[in-house]
C-alpha cells in the first residue's frame, strides 16, 4: 500500500454549504477501514468546526485555523502550533469596525473587500503578518503558518511523511497542502489554479468527488495516475541524446552490477543523493563500511559493535533521518542470517508507515547469496523500492534477481554483466551486440528488464558530493595519466600540467611557438573535453582555437580566463 492517508479540506471539498453528508462520512469510514488515516485541514476555527460537523471523530487529526491549531479527536487534545496574533493588532481591527470579523485562537478572519484595510493596519503597526485567501474569506496569520505546516505536525504524530499522503482541496489556501503531498488532488468545483496544481481532478464536485477519490484509492492505490507525478520520479541518468531517464519512486527494484572499481559507488551515491533531495527516506545495509563517511546518513554499528534491530527501527522512526547500517562487525558467514532477521522487521515498519521509502543493499551477494536457500521464503515476493548492488549478479539469490525491474551495468564490459544477469534469469535482452554495449567514460548501460526493448548506453548524473570531489581534482588536484603535456613542435618541451591551475600557470608563460602548436591542433579543447570532461568549457575553447589560430597572446588570455573564471582559480 503506497498511500496511507488522505488530507482533505473542509468547505466545498468534503462539505457543501458547511455540511458533510452521511454518504461522504461513510466514504471516510471506508478509508479508515482500509487501514488508512484521514486528516482534516481547514481554515475554520476549531469551535466552529466542532459545532458544525458531527463527523470529526472520523479523522485522526484536525488541522484548524489554516495550520495554526492541531486537534486530536480521540483524546480531545488541542495544541496551538504558533503564538496568537498580537493584542494590538486585534484591538486595531476591532476599532476599525471591520465586519464580519472572527477571532480564533490564532487566526483573525474577515471577508473581501476588507483585505486592503487589514493590510494597512499591519503596515501601520509594523507587524510581520500574512494575508491568505480562501475564495472570499480573508485570513490573517503569522508568517510560515499554513495548511502544510500544520499537516506536517499531524503527520509526525502519525509516524508518516508527506510521501504517504494524498491531499485534496478546492481553493487558494490549499496550495501549500497540495504542494506538500505526494499526490495532489482537486475536486471538480476547485478554482482553476488548484486544478492546475493537481495530478488528478475528480469528475464530481465536493463530497461526491472525495468519495470518488477514496474509492479509487482503495481499489488500486491511485496507480493509474503515477505517470502524472513525473516531478516525483527519480533520475537514473541521461541517454546519449540528452533524454532524461527516470523511474517512479514507488514500485521499482534496481540492480547495479559491475566489477570492483568500475563506478558502482559513484552511480549509487548520486541516486541516493537524489532520493534524499526529494525527502525520500533511505536505509542502506552496508556490509563493508563503504558509506560511513556520507554526511547525509546516520551510521549505526561499526567494526566492534553489531547494531541491534530495535536500535535501527528506533532511529528510522524519524522520517527525516536516513540510516546506514554498518555490518562490519558481523562475520561474513553470519550476514545472511542477520539480514534475514532484520529485513522482515524493516518490511513490517514499511507496511505500517510507508518507510523507509528505499532500501539500498550494498554487496547484495553477501546478504542474499545464491547459495542461501532461505531467500525465497524469508523475503516478500515483491520487494519494491530496493537497490541491489553487487559485483556478480549470478552470486545473488535467483529469487531476488527475479524481482529486478531495471539493471544498470557499470564498467568496461557491460555485455558480460548483463549476460550474467540474464542467464541467471533465463531471460536475455532482445539483442546484445558488443558494439552497442561498450561503456565509454561516464557511461553505464541500462536495461528495463520487462520492457521488451534493448539495453542502451546512459550517462551518469553525478551527485553533488562527487561533483565537488571531481571539481577539486580537475582544478588543483593530480589528474595523473590524464595530465596535459606541453611538448611543442619537435618535442622541444616535456612540461606536465596535472590540473587546470598548473595548465594556466604554464600556458601563460610558455613560448608562443609551443602555445600555438597545440592550439592549432585542437589539443586544448580535446583535453578539456576528454580528460576534464567539461563539454561546455571545451566548446568555448574550440571557438578560441578556430578564431585565434595566429594570435598567441589573445588566445592564451581567453582560454585561461575562461578556465580561471569557471573554476575560481584566481581566488
Amino acid at each position: 500500500m503506497r498511500y496511507l492517508g488522505v488530507v482533505t479540506d473542509y468547505d466545498d471539498t468534503i462539505a457543501t454549504a458547511g455540511a458533510v453528508s452521511n454518504v461522504t462520512a461513510a466514504g471516510i469510514e471506508r478509508l479508515r477501514t482500509s487501514g488508512r488515516h484521514a486528516v482534516l485541514a481547514t481554515g475554520r476555527r476549531l469551535t466552529d468546526l466542532l459545532a458544525t460537523c458531527p463527523f470529526v471523530e472520523l479523522f485522526s487529526y484536525v488541522v484548524a485555523e489554516n495550520g495554526a491549531v492541531l486537534y486530536e479527536p480521540k483524546g480531545r487534545v488541542t495544541t496551538l502550533l504558533t503564538a496568537p496574533l498580537p493584542d494590538r493588532f486585534i484591538k486595531a481591527v476591532h476599532d476599525a469596525n471591520i465586519t464580519p470579523l472572527e477571532i480564533g485562537s490564532v487566526i483573525v478572519a474577515t471577508r473581501v473587500p476588507h483585505q486592503d484595510r487589514v493590510l494597512q493596519i499591519i503596515q501601520e503597526l509594523g507587524l510581520e503578518l500574512k494575508i491568505t485567501f480562501n475564495r472570499s474569506a480573508v485570513m490573517v496569520l503569522p508568517p510560515g503558518i499554513n495548511k502544510a505546516s500544520g499537516t506536517k505536525h499531524a503527520l509526525r504524530k502519525l509516524g508518516l511523511s508527506p510521501h504517504e499522503i494524498v491531499a485534496v482541496g478546492d481553493s487558494e489556501n490549499d496550495h501549500s497542502l497540495l504542494e506538500l503531498a505526494e499526490c495532489p488532488v482537486a475536486v471538480a468545483n476547485a478554482i482553476d489554479a488548484i486544478k492546475e496544481a493537481a495530478a488528478l481532478v475528480t469528475k464530481s464536485p465536493a463530497g461526491e468527488g472525495v468519495i470518488e477519490l477514496i474509492d479509487e484509492l482503495i481499489a488500486n492505490d491511485l496507480a493509474k495516475i503515477d505517470s502524472r507525478l513525473i516531478h516525483r520520479h527519480i533520475v537514473l541518468g541521461t541517454r546519449l541524446d540528452r533524454t532524461v531517464v527516470r523511474v517512479p519512486p514507488y514500485g521499482s527494484n534496481i540492480l547495479v552490477a559491475g566489477t570492483s572499481g568500475s563506478g558502482k559507488s559513484t552511480w549509487v551515491a548520486g541516486f541516493v543523493e537524489r532520493l534524499i533531495d526529494k525527502s525520500y527516506q533511505v536505509c542502506i545495509v552496508d556490509p563493508e563500511g563503504d558509506y560511513v563517511a556520507v554526511q547525509s546518513l546516520v551510521t549505526i554499528g561499526d567494526r566492534g559493535r553489531i547494531p541491534s534491530i530495535n536500535e535501527i527501527l528506533g532511529v528510522l522512526q524519524d522520517p527525516d533521518v536516513n540510516v546506514n547500517i554498518n555490518l562490519l562487525g558481523v562475520p561474513l558467514l553470519d550476514r545472511p542470517a542477520f539480514f534475514g532477521e532484520l529485513f522482515p522487521n524493516l518490511q513490517a515498519m514499511r507496511a505500517r508507515t510507508g518507510r523507509p521509502h528505499w532500501f539500498v543493499l550494498d554487496e547484495a551477494h553477501h546478504l542474499l547469496p545464491a547459495t542461501w536457500g532461505h531467500a525465497g521464503v524469508s523475503l516478500p515476493q515483491r520487494l519494491g523500492e530496493t537497490l541491489f548492488v553487487t559485483v556478480h549478479p549470478n552470486h545473488v539469490a535467483p529469487a531476488i534477481l527475479s524481482t529486478v525491474d531495471v539493471a544498470i551495468a557499470v564498467g568496461a564490459d557491460p555485455l558480460e554483466t548483463l549476460r550474467e544477469f540474464g542467464t541467471s534469469l533465463r531471460k536475455l535482452p532482445v539483442s546484445l551486440l558488443p558494439d552497442q554495449l561498450t561503456n565509454s567514460g561516464g557511461d553505464v548501460t541500462c536495461w528495463f528488464v520487462s520492457s521488451g526493448q534493448d539495453p542502451f548506453p546512459m550517462q551518469v548524473v553525478h551527485g553533488k558530493a562527487d561533483r565537488i570531489r571531481h571539481f577539486r581534482k580537475y582544478a588543483v588536484g593530480d589528474m595523473k595519466s590524464q595530465s596535459f603535456w606541453f611538448r611543442g613542435p619537435d618535442q622541444k618541451h616535456n612540461l606536465s600540467a596535472p590540473n587546470l591551475a598548473l595548465f594556466c600557470h604554464i600556458g601563460r608563460g610558455i613560448d608562443d611557438e609551443t602555445w600555438l602548436f597545440h592550439l592549432r591542433r585542437g589539443d586544448y579543447s580535446h583535453w578539456i573535453r576528454e580528460s576534464v570532461k567539461d563539454t561546455d568549457l571545451a566548446e568555448v575553447v574550440v571557438q578560441v582555437e578556430e578564431q585565434c589560430r595566429d594570435a598567441a597572446r589573445d588566445s592564451r588570455n581567453r582560454i585561461c580566463d575562461a578556465i580561471e573564471g569557471k573554476y575560481s582559480l584566481s581566488a
